[in-house]
């Protein structure tokens, strides 16, 4: 029986209110000791020029849990904050990745939109895939770990450095207004919702995004799904084509992400992947993000959708696109060829 519980917390499939079960490549190790691990990494940051190797064995294979008892015991013994350490010790890219996977997923979470909204000019594109792909039970989490960090509110600072139709929809999101999975299917609601998209957008003269938003950020996503799936009937185009044809720029972009999350939110980040290792380097940046953020929420799901979209694994691409430290760690953090 003791076998059959730890295979199962192995899995960790812990449900929410969206009852999202868990798809991580990153699990907690068996057989856990963190003080010899600490002592490890002590050693490897010690040694002349740094055995990087080392550090990304044991970071990239342990949860993020087993990480923060890592650190405990590695302040314990040498009375040096471990962050600090492996800054000192890591550059470039694996010092990113290294540093986020220090954080809790939450905590990355929150660094990562605070980051994107620091210093001059708002990093859009980090805020959308952010704030439109987590769940209402993440974000509020994330509000939360956000207001314990920075002392500040994330809707706030939001607000401050968005404007217009674009800053209306992040704070519709970020209020958690979504309505809980129902296991009634209301079918005149699906239509009434239906019809009020197509109303609101393709049938009239501009848009009225308002009835958009409010739609789309506070149904339940099973509800949405349906509702995509009726507005076929009324309008011309499907839901993608109409927000295409309907609004431009962050909006634009904002409301496919959302669409897109709602469709399919592992392919969703496959797609993210995909695009941001196109051409001969990578973006970095948007890489890191996403392994890190989802190693431990759903990675597996999204090799899988990967694999299926584009008929070659993400760890292959991921080998062909990045080079040195940085992929042995990417490639670990993927946890296997598909």
């Amino acid at each position: 029986m003791a076998l059959v519980s730890e295979f199962l917390g192995q899995l960790t499939l812990s449900y929410s209110g969206e009852e999202e079960p868990k798809y991580p490549t990153v699990v907690p190790v068996r057989d856990f000791d963190p003080v010899r691990d600490a002592a490890r990494i002590d050693t490897a940051i010690k040694t002349k020029g740094v055995d990087e190797q080392t550090v990304i064995d044991i970071l990239t294979r342990r949860s993020a849990q087993q990480r923060q008892e890592i650190a405990f015991e590695f302040e314990r013994f040498s009375k040096k904050d471990l962050t600090s350490a492996l800054k000192g010790a890591l550059s470039g890219s694996l010092e990113t990745l290294v540093l986020g996977l220090m954080k809790t997923t939450t905590q990355y979470d929150a660094s990562e939109l605070k980051a994107s909204m620091k210093g001059l000019g708002t990093d859009e594109e980090t805020l959308i895939e952010l704030v439109c792909s987590r769940n209402d039970d993440e974000l509020t989490e994330i509000k939360k770990v956000y207001r314990e960090m920075f002392k500040k509110e994330l809707d706030k600072d939001i607000a401050g450095d968005t404007s217009g139709d674009f800053a209306k929809l992040l704070l519709a999101l970020v209020q958690t207004k979504r309505d809980e999975p129902s296991n009634v299917v209301d079918y005149q609601k699906i239509d009434d919702d239906a019809r009020s998209l197509y109303e609101a957008g393709v049938k009239r003269k501009g848009t009225d995004v308002v009835t958009w938003i409010s739609i789309m950020s506070q149904r339940s996503i099973p509800h949405l799904r349906k509702v995509f799936e009726r507005y076929k009937s009324y309008s011309p185009y499907d839901m993608k084509e109409s927000i295409r044809k309907e609004v431009k720029g962050d909006l634009e972009k904002s409301f496919l992400t959302l669409v897109e999350c709602f469709e399919n939110k592992q392919l969703y980040f496959a797609n993210r992947l995909y695009e941001a290792m196109k051409s001969k380097g990578a973006k970095e940046k948007v890489v890191t993000r996403i392994m890190v953020s989802r190693c431990e929420v759903d990675l597996m799901r999204i090799r899988t959708e990967f694999k299926r979209q584009y008929k070659k694994s993400l760890y292959q691409t991921i080998a062909e696109h990045t080079k040195g430290d940085y992929q042995k760690a990417l490639l670990s953090l993927c946890g296997g060829d598909d």
